[in-house]
């Protein structure tokens, strides 16, 4: 296992030359193939780089492979529509060749993390509550029946509030894995705590993850490229690093980069701050309450944070979760693992209860969402423990088109909280 490409630094500028040097190096890494799968993110991670490196991809060797498949890796989210593979992707990869993972039905089942490594990497926080903590691994069953001769991950390395650093292994565990997979190791994270995971490239989940591919797919031989995306002065999204290997080094050198580009660092919490949802990209609080994951290590206590969520008409991207997430509400902690307790559905579904943990301030701060009352109403906003504002009078007032992240005479402005993590410097401790 090895490092094929590396080129990183927190002011390059990667290169179309390097971009297509680093994939020509996936595919030789990969080997000869006649049939090919890659595994991007799907729209919720638009600005990964992704899209534009996956057609790369295609014009060096799909045209010449007999099979080349894209299966973004959704997790739990909505498949793509055809808007968006067009819009993430190009033109030029055949729509037919896009395949969608099924989290709850296209699975193989390769074993499991027992409880006892499940525990002694997480200080056993869940011992107590759920000894046979368990955790399943499941993925696609494509990856692992051998219909594709080279399998190539690519995706962005940025803070993550369930595992610390997106990316790597988990965009084939969670992002192409199953129920028991993305449900347990969600709550794994939630019970350990976000802010002793976020923006760390070493932790338990990370372990359990490291753990499953080590001992079920590392004779797949998945190749994995790895971006790291972050603004120039003019506020644009550019990438910064890009890293092709198959093991966990690689991935620990994309994350040493992220954390110098994408962990901005406050000297003072701010009792304000202000957070843009492109609308084209965030349709659920599932997805936009990245405005509360990455801002809550930086948020004074007592503040106020405003989330403008125009395109937000949902709670949940999967049906069951949705109803779950309406059920219960962003609480908190005690509140929720006490409706773990009592609710067998919410007990079956683990990543909504962790979800919910990572949704809520824990009471520290107001959260006022912004929606389109047509899309979603006061009344769901507020039932679920959110504030709720008309999504124009917060567009009037802060007029997001014109605005660069950082702070202004009232308010701390974050214009896409995918991008990063924001956190007070005491709070950011190793």
């Amino acid at each position: 296992m090895t490092t094929a490409f590396s080129k990183g630094h927190p002011d390059a500028l990667i290169t179309d030359e390097d971009r297509r040097a680093a994939l020509r190096a996936a595919l030789d890494m990969a080997g000869a193939a006649g049939s090919i799968l890659v595994l991007p993110p799907d729209a919720t991670r638009l600005h990964s780089g992704a899209g534009a490196l996956t057609a790369t991809l295609y014009s060096l060797a799909g045209a010449r492979a007999e099979t080349f498949h894209v299966m973004p890796a959704l997790g739990t989210h909505f498949p793509m529509t055809e808007r968006e593979i067009r819009g993430m992707f190009g033109p030029d990869i055949p729509l037919e060749d896009f395949v969608e993972h099924r989290w709850r039905e296209d699975l193989a089942h390769l074993g499991q993390v027992p409880a006892d490594f499940v525990h002694g990497v997480s200080e056993g926080v869940l011992r107590d509550v759920l000894p046979d903590y368990d955790i399943a691994v499941e993925v696609n069953r494509s990856i692992v029946n051998g219909s594709y001769d080279a399998i190539v991950s690519v995706g962005q390395v940025v803070p993550h509030e369930v595992v610390g650093m997106a990316n790597g292994f988990k965009n084939v565990l969670v992002g192409a894995g199953g129920q028991q997979t993305i449900n347990r190791s969600h709550f794994l994270g939630a019970a350990y705590g976000m802010e002793r995971i976020m923006g760390r490239a070493e932790t338990p989940v990370r372990d359990v993850l490291n753990y499953a591919h080590d001992r079920y797919l590392r004779d797949v031989g998945i190749v994995y490229v790895l971006t790291v995306m972050g603004p120039d002065r003019a506020g644009r999204t550019v990438m910064r690093g890009i890293y092709v290997g198959d093991d966990h080094e690689t991935f620990v050198k994309a994350a040493r980069l992220s954390r110098q580009v994408n962990v901005t660092l406050l000297e003072e919490a701010p009792s304000r701050m202000v957070v843009y949802l492109d609308p084209d990209e965030f349709k659920s609080t599932w997805l936009g309450n990245k405005a509360v994951y990455r801002t809550r290590m930086a948020m004074a206590d007592e503040g106020e944070l405003t989330v403008i969520a125009g395109g937000v008409k949902t709670f949940g991207e999967d049906g069951e979760i949705d109803r779950l997430i309406r059920r219960h509400g962003y609480r908190g902690t005690p509140a929720t693992l006490q409706a773990v307790a009592q609710d067998g559905e919410l007990r079956e579904n683990l990543s909504a209860a962790a979800h919910l943990i990572h949704g809520s301030s824990e009471g520290r701060f107001r959260i006022v969402y912004c929606t389109d009352p047509n899309l979603l109403s006061r009344q769901e906003v507020e039932a679920v423990g959110f504030e709720w504002r008309p999504v124009g009078e917060a567009l009037r007032q802060y007029q997001p088109e014109r605005r660069q992240d950082g702070p202004a005479d009232d308010h701390y402005f974050i214009r896409n909280p995918a991008l990063g993590l924001w956190a007070v410097g005491e709070k950011f401790k190793d």
